[in-house]
C-alpha cells in the first residue's frame, strides 16, 4: 500500500477518486458516448493525460464486460447511502453499487489497487469494511439474503466475500 502523504499515495488517492466518479456516472449513458464522456469527466481530475487516458479505457472496458453488466443495469444504485443500529453499534457507509432484488441485496465496493492473487485473501481492512456494510444491509433486509464483492477496477475481477467476508 501507498502512504497518503507521498506522492505515489497521493496519485493514487486521485486515481481512486476518479475511477469511483466514471463508475458512478458512465454507466447511465449509451455505450457510444462512454469514451467521450470519460475523457471529459476526467479533465477535472488532478491526473496526468496518459493516466487519463488508460484510466478511461479500462473503465469503458470493464463496464462494456458482460461479467458485469448486473452491476451497471439501469436498476443498481451508485454510491448508496447505508445506515443501521445493530445491537446498539451504529453502523454508516456508503456502497458504491448496491442492487436490490426480491431475494438478494448485492453490495459490491470498487477497488483501485492490485486485486489479491487468485486464492489469497483478501486484506483485512476491505473484509472488515464489507462485513460492516453486510450486516447493516441484514438489519435493512432481514427477509433477503445479502451478497458482498469487492470489484478491482485493473484486473478486472470481481471477488466475492464469503458469508462472513
Amino acid at each position: 500500500p501507498y502512504s497518503p502523504l507521498d506522492d505515489a499515495g497521493q496519485r493514487a488517492r486521485r486515481r481512486g477518486i476518479a475511477a469511483h466518479a466514471l463508475l458512478e456516472h458512465l454507466p447511465a449513458l449509451d455505450p457510444a458516448a462512454r469514451p467521450a464522456a470519460a475523457r471529459r469527466l476526467l479533465a477535472r481530475h488532478a491526473l496526468d493525460e496518459d493516466e487519463c487516458e488508460a484510466l478511461a479505457g479500462r473503465v469503458v472496458a470493464l463496464l462494456d464486460d458482460p461479467r458485469f453488466a448486473a452491476l451497471f443495469a439501469p436498476e443498481a444504485l451508485a454510491e448508496a447511502p447505508i445506515s443501521a443500529v445493530v445491537g446498539g453499534r451504529a453502523i454508516s457507509g456508503q456502497i458504491d453499487r448496491l442492487l436490490v432484488g426480491a431475494g438478494e441485496v448485492v453490495a459490491v465496493d470498487y477497488k483501485s489497487g492490485r486485486a489479491p492473487a487468485e486464492g489469497a485473501p483478501v486484506p483485512e481492512a476491505y473484509r472488515a469494511q464489507m462485513e460492516s456494510y453486510r450486516t447493516a444491509l441484514a438489519a435493512v433486509f432481514p427477509d433477503r439474503a445479502i451478497a458482498c464483492g469487492l470489484l478491482f477496477i485493473d484486473a478486472p475481477r470481481l471477488v466475492w466475500l464469503p458469508g462472513g467476508a
